[in-house]
């Protein structure tokens, strides 16, 4: 959002500018304002990039840790529904 309101300040400075000049509107007044959205905006591009990747990965390592508590309740359930063939299958073991 940073990168998005960085790029609207830049435009608006480069209107502004544009609309002061009148007549004699000069490549160099429109320049400043686009230079400075293009620079926020690659630099919330980057930001918002890292974090997505970021995301995922924690999202993935979440994932894996809600798969391993699943089996784990699921083991639990299956010695508390039938305890003896529990203990039979751990005296075979």
């Amino acid at each position: 959002m940073l990168g998005f309101l960085g790029t609207v300040m830049g435009m608006v400075r480069a209107f502004f500018n544009m609309a002061n000049a009148g007549n004699n509107i000069d490549i160099t007044l429109l320049s400043g304002g686009i230079y400075e959205a293009m620079i926020t905006t690659v630099g919330g591009l980057i930001v918002g990039i890292l974090a997505y990747f970021g995301y995922n990965y924690l999202t993935s390592r979440i994932s894996d840790v809600v798969f391993t508590m699943e089996n784990a309740t699921i083991g639990f359930m299956d010695v508390l529904n039938d305890p003896e063939s529990a203990q039979t299958v751990k005296a075979e073991e």
